[in-house]
């Protein structure tokens, strides 16, 4: 009795055919997420012995979702091929009547799903190998932060990113040849007459493209570095394929095109050597010869005694101005890790004033201060 209820066909399928599509849907809707950790935990073993520095669960969290969708479209196919029909049915028809012998082009609806699942399976194929890539790079990020080239710290997410658009590239050729039967081949060829015109369209693109390779085969800069190009001042955070990230000292970020950063004037910042601090002092008229030479003696063997100062002090009396004898005082702060500039710029100065002081001498004042002066005016 219970048999012959199994047999009962409705609408083209048996009672049995609907069951155990319903079952391989609950199937796998209840049991995709505990497939998909196995899966990614078989997978993580797979990349063990190049991993390091990350966990399990960083990489399974990335590869759950992905292997879950695969999971869900490989149950619901199994559960619709249960059934027969009206999947067999013809849904498409055409005869082509050009040759000598008439040909009957025909499509089913099963023929429909079929190629619909597979292109939601190589959709998924190719998602789960994006995060292949992801978790890949992940791994050498972290490798290269262990070490003190910067070179890789940006060399790592620009092969991350073209190696994903590699992967798209070959996933839409899968897709026209398996899902769609287009002669690939062909559409490559196509594709060289056509991309000379594709080329002339997207010139700006290209020179972008190149730029980037040119940064990486210079190397004028890595990432972390400090640089001014333009009217811009600020650190490398990110090289792309079309631009590079630059975060200013005002801490907005700049989006300047490759092209640009390889074809004008750039700075490295970061791979001086000193900072050249250069001003000049100027003293009042009535300050002797002799006691101008004594300051400029006792500021330039005061700057060479300081740490991180370079060689080339130079103290010496400029120029004679409209109301100041200028003394011209340039020094170089050698670049050093953990070195506090504005300190050091900041003791010097206060010791320039105590010299001048300690020899009777005194600053003079900027000429339209005495204008000002002069009319009986209160100083702004």
């Amino acid at each position: 009795m219970e048999t012959g209820f199994l047999n009962d066909i409705f609408f083209g399928n048996t009672v049995k055919s609907y069951l155990i599509a319903i079952g391989i849907l609950i199937f796998g809707l209840v049991f995709k997420r505990v497939f998909s950790r196995m899966l990614s935990r078989i997978i993580y073993k797979l990349f063990k012995s190049v991993d390091s520095g990350t966990d399990s669960k960083f990489f399974v969290g990335l590869l759950m979702r992905p292997i879950e969708l695969l999971i869900l479209f490989i149950a619901a196919y199994l559960a619709i091929n249960q059934l027969d029909y009206p999947l067999s049915e013809v849904i498409f028809r055409r005869t082509n009547t050009s040759g000598k012998v008439p040909v009957v082009y025909e499509i089913k609806l099963i023929q429909l799903i079929d190629k619909l699942f597979l292109l939601f399976f190589i959709v998924s194929f190719f998602r789960i190998l994006l995060r292949l890539i992801d978790f890949v790079a992940h791994i050498f990020l972290y490798k290269s932060s262990l070490t003190d080239n910067k070179s890789d710290d940006q060399m790592v997410p620009f092969v991350k990113e073209l190696t994903k658009i590699i992967a798209i590239i070959f996933a839409v050729f899968v897709v026209l040849g398996w899902v769609f039967n287009l002669n690939v081949a062909t559409i490559i060829a196509g594709l060289g007459i056509g991309g000379i015109a594709v080329a002339l369209a997207a010139q700006d693109t290209l020179q972008n493209l190149l730029g980037s390779f040119t940064i990486f085969a210079d190397k004028p800069f890595v990432v972390g570095d400090l640089i001014r190009i333009d009217k811009y001042e600020g650190t490398i955070e990110k090289v792309g394929f079309r631009s590079t990230l630059l975060r200013t000292i005002d801490k907005t970020l700049v989006v300047i095109p490759n092209k640009k950063m390889v074809d004008s004037p750039l700075e490295n910042l970061s791979l001086r050597i000193s900072h050249r601090m250069k001003f000049n002092i100027g003293l009042k008229y009535d300050t002797p010869s002799d006691v101008m030479m004594k300051i400029a003696e006792e500021i330039k063997i005061f700057i060479n005694s300081r740490p991180l100062i370079g060689e080339d002090t130079i103290v010496t009396f400029d120029t004679m101005g409209e109301s100041a004898l200028n003394i011209q005082i340039q020094y170089f702060i050698v670049v050093a890790d953990g070195a506090d500039y504005a300190q050091i710029k900041e003791e010097i100065n206060y010791q320039i004033m105590k010299i001048v002081a300690e020899n009777g001498a005194s600053f003079a004042k900027p000429l339209h201060s005495l204008f000002q002066e002069y009319r009986g005016e209160k100083p702004v």
